[in-house]
């Protein structure tokens, strides 16, 4: 999402600026790095609050104590919202799940000691004021109403907007939590093929990191509730795009796809505007009912793509969504998992070849199945956790030939592949176990 006074003005006067827009993120398998993002829900340590953007304990105390280790403020309105460093940002997710989008690495070793730094800093600034930030798919004992909402111009208007085209996308903004690996492509025919592999093994990945399964205090009958409500946040935006799957599909179908996402919101002059359910297509044409006569830019266009939510989103990189935050390990995990599948040739055909024969309606059909029952859930006569051993065996693959000894990060998802019990199998025994009943104790358990 641009922040005021960075977007691309470049008017668009040709819808053919759309595709190549995409393909100038094309780059050599030698520029190829790794971008991680996660978030994670803040807790007081007292009474396991959620804070609130202001106060001495709050949100924006410490984003304030950030910048003051090096960060540069984002302001929306006058107010910190976020900060940047180098390549790196700390943005605010709706209820104040703080958020790190890293910046881009080189291998996952870099990527795991940027993570590391960044608990550490986190950890200087709120464990003072008695705050602690924990990593859940889900919040597991709030409801809507006891969470906070942070003052962000977007989130207002996507606020007013996401109760007319599903039941949960309010849930969505403020009740979860996701870890997300950011990839690169060499060219079009590569992000094709990428971007089918990875959306046809993402129900796989939401098995392997399934880590919801509580709501208000008790248990949901999920392994992740995050991925359950994205099925009823807003169908026009998320889950598995057929369009990707059929023959010809490219940058330019891709673009057309955008087209018909509705809008969320212009930026002009620092301001959100609201275009809630509007056309791009009316944008581009100039019928745009909030700002007449005048025509969308690249910027407008790039903003435009950060609001579809599928599973895996393509952008001038690939971003891996299918998945619950978890340890600090999971989230390393993560990034290794798709590394190690798509950034080696050999690894990417073998996948490519394991899925192959999937149908976009069984792949779908595992993507609803998931959510409840994780690495149980089947496809073709397999489970889940068969399936994933097979992914896992060829990610290990991928990352050896990489040679730079990534293949370690893969330990956590090698154990629960082993043992077929999810970090939510683990949440649910401790509950019913050593916690008595008591759901709070998994914001303890998780932090981070």
């Amino acid at each position: 999402m641009s922040n005021p006074g960075e977007a691309d003005l470049t008017p668009i006067t040709d819808r053919r600026q759309l595709a190549e827009w995409f393909a100038a993120g094309s780059k050599p398998r030698g520029e190829w790095t790794v971008g991680t993002e996660h978030e994670k829900f803040g807790f007081t340590r007292t009474g396991f609050v959620s804070p609130g953007y202001d106060g001495e304990a709050g949100i924006r105390a410490i984003l304030e104590g950030l910048a003051a280790l090096g960060w540069t403020p984002i302001l929306d309105d006058g107010k910190p919202i976020g900060l940047k460093r180098g390549g790196a940002s700390i943005s605010l997710e709706p209820a104040g799940q703080l958020e790190l989008s890293g910046g881009l690495q080189a291998d996952l070793h870099a990527t795991h000691l940027e993570l590391e730094a960044h608990l550490r800093e986190v950890h200087q600034v709120a464990g003072p004021m008695g705050v602690g930030f924990a990593a859940l798919g889900f919040h597991p004992t709030h409801s809507r109403a006891e969470m906070p909402w942070m003052p962000k111009g977007r989130y207002a208007i996507m606020r007013r907007y996401m109760p007319t085209v599903g039941s949960l996308g309010l849930d969505m903004m403020q009740r979860t939590c996701t870890v997300q690996a950011n990839l690169d492509y060499g060219d079009e025919a590569d992000m094709v093929e990428k971007l089918r592999v990875s959306l046809a093994l993402q129900p796989v990945a939401t098995a392997l990191f399934a880590n919801s399964p509580f709501t208000e205090g008790r248990p949901n009958g999920f392994r992740s509730m995050r991925a359950q409500v994205w099925t009823d946040t807003d169908g026009a935006r998320t889950g598995i795009p057929g369009v990707v799957f059929e023959q010809g599909f490219g940058f330019e179908r891709f673009a057309d796809w955008l087209l018909d996402v509705p809008m969320y919101f212009v930026m002009r002059e620092g301001r959100w505007l609201d275009a809630a359910g509007a056309s791009f297509r009316d944008f581009l044409d100039g019928r745009l009912g909030v700002l007449p006569g005048e025509r969308a830019t690249i910027g407008d266009f790039a903003d435009h793509v950060t609001t579809a939510f599928t599973d895996v989103r393509l952008k001038r990189f690939l971003e891996m969504r299918g998945s619950d935050v978890g340890a600090p390990g999971m989230i390393v995990a993560q990034a290794a998992l798709w590394v190690g599948l798509i950034y080696d040739d050999a690894a990417q055909k073998a996948a490519a070849a394991l899925i192959r024969d999937w149908s976009l309606e069984e792949i779908r059909a595992l993507r609803a199945a998931v959510p409840r029952e994780a690495l149980t859930a089947g496809i073709r006569g397999r489970r889940v956790r068969e399936v994933a051993l097979d992914v896992l065996a060829i990610a290990r693959d991928g990352l050896r030939a990489r040679g730079l000894g990534e293949e370690v990060y893969l330990a956590p998802l090698d154990e629960i592949a082993a043992s077929g019990l999810t970090q939510a199998d683990r949440l649910l025994h401790l509950y019913e176990r050593a916690w008595g009943g008591d759901a709070a104790r998994a914001l303890l358990h998780a932090e981070i």
